[in-house]
């Protein structure tokens, strides 16, 4: 398992397309519904983590204050 925010995305768009499988029965449906709920909830902490780093470097470049090179937070995937 990696972990980069594009990573994320590709687990979300898959767990979508198991919601839409239509040849699942009821029982499979509910448990991908259970799992989708609990992926969903990790996912949103994640971008809110994500969000908090980029809205900080933002902060810190407004106010001038300089950070080491290379410094960018790996979550924010900058190269």
């Amino acid at each position: 398992m990696k972990n980069t925010l594009t990573d994320l995305n590709n687990y979300l768009f898959e767990s979508l397309e198991r919601l839409l499988d239509e040849d699942m029965s009821e029982e499979q449906m509910q448990k991908e519904i259970t799992r989708s709920q609990a992926v969903t909830a990790v996912a949103e902490t994640i971008i809110q983590n994500g969000e908090l780093a980029l809205k900080t470097m933002k902060h810190l470049n407004e106010y001038g204050i300089e950070t080491p090179k290379g410094s960018i937070p790996p979550m924010l995937e900058a190269k």
